[in-house]
């Protein structure tokens, strides 16, 4: 219901991202008896994993590129009959906590890449952050080559456009071959490019399965780490046995498909004119420093590449919330029992807490839903029912394994010696490795933040998000004191124009002029 001084809509619940965790998160507190607002920066529910291609598209069988399709088909029918408020097209870039008591304002801009004509403000009681998190990313000679993409970028071209990497044009062969079903009118058979499969994590796995069965020719996928680092965790494992099935179906597609599996290797070189021609395959050691005179060369025309996900905090940090460092270096929130973030009527949800996967996501999101439900309708049994329990349980597991998973694919120290001083970390501001080993060793940088001041690098349009693992890594090296990196603070998770700022002010100043209740200030005056 809208607030009766704004005209802000006002809930008990406001869920910022539609993908697993934030889904399951809002249609359970929704079934519990709240009002739900759900943002989203998408215009489909669904996320990063259950991403899926727009109506125009035509697509009969979406559900031929994902394995666990029927999960979402769930959500997805809960939120229809729920009376959960999917603000789809938002995408929310702070929040705050609002000046009545007790609630918090999101503040959003809407249209596809938040250009919309008018801010949005909701008001809620209390936020379920399930921001999911973005891949990390880690440079080397040639990786701002066109024909070079993130491994789920490649993903997410194939599971929202029906496009491959490589081919440059509409895939029909592609889906045809996937079993996605295209109408006949739009099939432009064509031969499927060839893509190199690279980084490090189990995304690869998935990534390298999905474009060979939709037609592309994948040579290699090529892993930095090893998978032994999984078999010394048999118990975590015993009591994952999906985690187990998935692997085995991804590897018996890449099998189907002869797709070579090379581990403890990287592409180190990527090679061409004008876009990707061939990419160098090195030997790492177990610091991931390459191995002189193991390069091989492999002929292709694209190549996805990826080291692992991140979580995305930007919201998070920018409240205040807890951290704490994960097995592979990365940040994550710090969350209780209940999934609550140090900051109370917080909280969080999924990928923010740790890289885990949907399973992990869709259990938590529902536990977030749970507790908040109980803490708002005064009814704390259900934190303490058998359904809560059950699923900190499951959480629980899932979660052992996911510390598991970080630790066998936590990005070794020596990966910088793939660089030359000539080869861009930040892209956005075409900063070179050059550039930043200078701040470090001959101007003293020792963080990330003060090669950002003396480089600009991290200052461009992704704030970081590409760059900043890198940058962080390569901050270290100088000599002297090792800072521990810490994740920065940005009063903005995404861009905003300055007229939405202007905007915000006028109506402070509009709102600070009336009485709680919203009368008109000189209303009552008597003459």
């Amino acid at each position: 219901m809208p607030n009766s001084a704004t005209g802000d809509p006002e809930y008990d619940l406001a869920v910022i991202g539609a993908g697993a965790a934030g889904l399951a998160g809002a249609v359970t507190a929704s079934e519990l008896g709240l009002s739900v607002a759900l943002l989203d920066t998408s215009t489909q529910p669904g996320g990063q994993f259950y991403r899926h291609p727009a109506p125009a598209l035509g697509a009969t069988r979406p559900e031929a590129l994902h394995h666990d399709w029927s999960t979402f088909t769930g959500l997805r029918r809960r939120l229809a009959d729920s009376s959960v408020t999917h603000l789809a097209g938002h995408h929310v870039w702070t929040v705050v906590r609002a000046e009545s008591k007790g609630s918090w304002d999101v503040h959003a801009v809407t249209g596809a890449d938040g250009d919309g004509e008018r801010p949005v403000r909701v008001r809620a009681r209390a936020v379920l952050l399930a921001t999911g998190a973005y891949e990390r990313q880690l440079p080397f000679p040639g990786w701002t080559l066109p024909g070079v993409v993130s491994a789920g970028g490649a993903q997410a071209m194939l599971k929202s456009g029906l496009v491959l990497p490589g081919m440059g044009v509409s895939p029909v062969r592609a889906t045809s071959r996937a079993g996605i079903g295209v109408s006949p009118a739009r099939a432009k058979p064509r031969a499927g490019g060839r893509v190199v499969v690279a980084g490090s994590g189990p995304l690869l796995l998935a990534v390298a399965a999905s474009l060979a069965k939709a037609g592309a020719r994948v040579p290699a996928v090529v892993e930095a780490s090893g998978y032994l680092g999984y078999a010394r965790h048999p118990r975590t494992l015993a009591v994952n046995a999906h985690k187990m099935a998935e692997a085995a179906l991804h590897g018996t597609a890449l099998l189907r498909h002869g797709v070579r599996l090379r581990t403890r290797s990287a592409v180190t070189q990527v090679h061409g004119s004008d876009r990707v021609e061939a990419v160098t395959v090195s030997r790492l050691d177990r610091d991931w420093r390459p191995v002189r005179g193991s390069g091989r060369r492999i002929v292709c025309d694209a190549l996805a590449v990826g080291f692992g996900l991140v979580p995305q905090l930007e919201l998070a940090t920018g409240l205040g919330c807890a951290t704490r460092r994960a097995q592979d270096g990365s940040h994550a929130l710090d969350l209780d029992a209940q999934q609550e973030s140090s900051v109370p009527g917080i909280w969080a949800a999924g990928e923010t807490g740790g890289i885990g996967g949907a399973q992990l996501a869709c259990v938590e999101g529902e536990l977030a839903g749970l507790a908040i439900a109980a803490r708002l309708g005064g009814r704390p049994a259900l934190a303490g029912s058998g359904r809560a329990g059950a699923l900190r349980r499951r959480r629980d597991r899932m979660r052992a394994f996911a510390s598991v998973m970080a630790a066998a694919h936590a990005p070794g120290a020596g990966w910088s010696r793939w660089l030359d001083d000539t080869t861009d970390v930040c892209r956005c501001e075409e900063v070179s490795a050059g550039r930043i080993r200078e701040a470090v060793t001959d101007f003293g940088a020792r963080d990330a933040r003060t090669v950002k001041l003396l480089t600009r690098a991290g200052m461009g349009w992704c704030q970081g998000r590409i760059c900043g693992a890198a940058v962080a890594c390569l901050a270290t090296e100088g000599p002297g004191e090792k800072l521990p990196p810490s994740p920065e603070r940005q009063p903005l998770a995404v861009p905003v124009r300055l007229e939405v700022l202007a905007a915000l002010t006028e109506a402070a100043a509009s709102e600070a002029g009336k009485p709680e209740g919203g009368a008109d200030p000189e209303g009552d005056a008597g003459p």
